[in-house]
């Protein structure tokens, strides 16, 4: 090395994520087609502009992915995508990702018989360290010298900690898009993985979280497994290093979804939604079939609508958008086929010539969810558990007449929005339907006042503040 050169990169600003920006598909006749992908983190780093250096470390996702990688196809110079061994990926994603820390978040294990910490989860957690590391060795070659790094997410959760080891000069953050456990649910992880992942976080200068609720749970958990010291303002201290625990509540791009909601092809799925539910009123949710979505609790909930108040007979659609999510993993095939199962029940039981109780559709369609949206006389949005829940945002913002939103007091967007909502335990279908009904029978000229206070709470930190402000905590 001359004394000119550097051991450094030269971007100043570096995002990690396992999802990136883009992603390939391999055609029929093997050509490749890229298809860009949008949310808060495109948005967000795109607002930093063109002049300042930037890059996004992501993983290659799919057989697409990896042929894009390895012909070289991906010419962006702002994005590195990371061909990781396809065993190794799936051992970290589904393994330990999606069926570990997903599940000890969101608080989903039946205990009885789940979770089994054998040998075949340590493999799956040694992929997991080797699928971290790869991101921070990438994240250590292309960031300049003092820049700073915004790591995303529980895929990513050891990844401060060694990249730290490799570029103590960087000024990392991480962000927690889920809930966080509280310590006695959280200590069912093994007592050293439990301390490998508070610590890698830990490895971060700045710890972000959609609620304080998710962020104090951070801290007890690093209290009660580390014995770490935290302050009145968040500040946790163990190892001889203080980290920063922060609450950036993302919003709704307001901009955007009024915008998408009123071109050509919402208006055409509008009608056809009309179509089929008359002069009905509607309650609508927009999911995916993931487990914490709480789906066919909301569905038992409408059931026990049509039971015990039979005026809503043939007076109200329930509109389900249940969208397919991780079909690789068993426990989502038997809960989508539980959905199904649920929905058909209902339109068995009450549907007639004339009336179908539940309109479920499970393949994704986002024009079709914003007419659902413009159209909702409800929202239901009961989750189990969620780190904030877009969806009950989004709808106020796009509501045509105003909306009555049904909401768990277990998401995380019920912080913001509960003063506004009907606040239901996500567990107790009974009150659920209640709240439906209450919803249902709420006048006009209240509806559409706590709309504006919905969509207005909704929209206080869209995407582009949100992350700007991230960045801006961790460079300060």
């Amino acid at each position: 090395m001359t004394e000119t050169e550097t051991p450094y990169g030269t971007a100043s600003i570096l995002l990690a994520s396992n999802r990136g920006p883009v992603s390939y598909t391999v055609e029929d006749d093997g050509t490749l087609s890229a298809k860009r992908g949008g949310g808060g983190l495109v948005s967000g780093l795109s607002a930093i502009g063109d002049e300042i250096d930037h890059v996004w470390v992501c993983a290659a996702l799919s057989e697409g992915d990896r042929a894009a990688v390895r012909q070289g196809s991906v010419t962006d110079p702002a994005l590195r995508m990371l061909d990781i061994d396809a065993g190794t990926f799936a051992r970290a994603y589904n393994g330990i990702a999606n069926s570990t820390l997903w599940f000890v978040n969101h608080l989903l294990y039946h205990t009885p018989v789940a979770p089994v910490f054998g040998t075949a989860f340590r493999r799956e957690w040694a992929s997991y360290e080797s699928y971290n590391s790869a991101f921070a060795e990438e994240l250590a070659r292309q960031a300049g010298e003092g820049a700073a790094v915004l790591v995303q997410d529980y895929h990513l959760t050891l990844t401060p900690r060694l990249l730290r080891s490799l570029r103590p000069d960087l000024r990392i953050g991480h962000f927690s898009h889920t809930p966080w456990a509280p310590p006695d649910y959280f200590r069912l992880l093994p007592d050293d993985v439990a301390e490998e992942v508070l610590t890698g976080i830990l490895g971060a200068d700045h710890a972000g979280f959609l609620t304080l609720r998710w962020a104090q749970a951070f801290a007890d958990c690093c209290v009660a497994v580390l014995g770490a010291e935290v302050s009145d303002d968040l500040v946790v201290r163990y190892g001889g290093r203080s980290t920063q625990l922060a609450v950036h509540p993302l919003g709704a791009d307001a901009e955007f979804l009024r915008e998408r909601a009123h071109r050509p092809d919402v208006d055409a799925r509008l009608a056809a939604l009309e179509a089929a539910v008359g002069d009905r009123k509607t309650i609508v949710r927009v999911d995916r079939t993931e487990l914490s979505k709480n789906i066919v609790r909301g569905l038992q909930a409408y059931q026990h609508l049509l039971r015990s108040r039979p005026e809503w007979l043939d007076r109200v659609v329930h509109i389900a958008f249940a969208y397919p999510s991780r079909h690789d993993l068993p426990e989502y095939r038997e809960y989508t086929a539980a959905v199904l199962r649920t929905a058909q029940e209902i339109n068995d039981e009450f549907g007639t010539s004339e009336w179908q109780p539940v309109l479920l559709h499970v393949q994704d369609d986002f024009p079709r969810s914003l007419a659902a949206y413009r159209m909702a006389d409800v929202a239901l949005v009961n989750p189990i558990r969620d780190g904030m829940n877009l969806v009950a945002k989004e709808v106020p913002v796009v509501s045509d007449s105003g909306v009555a939103l049904v909401l768990s007091r277990e998401a995380g967007a019920f912080a913001e929005l509960g003063d506004d909502s009907f606040p239901v335990n996500p567990y107790d279908v009974i009150q659920t339907a209640d709240a439906l009904h209450a919803a249902l029978s709420l006048p006009d000229g209240e509806r559409a006042e706590r709309t504006k206070r919905l969509a207005a709470a909704s929209t206080a930190l869209p995407p582009t503040a949100w992350f700007l402000e991230q960045l801006h905590a961790l460079q300060g």
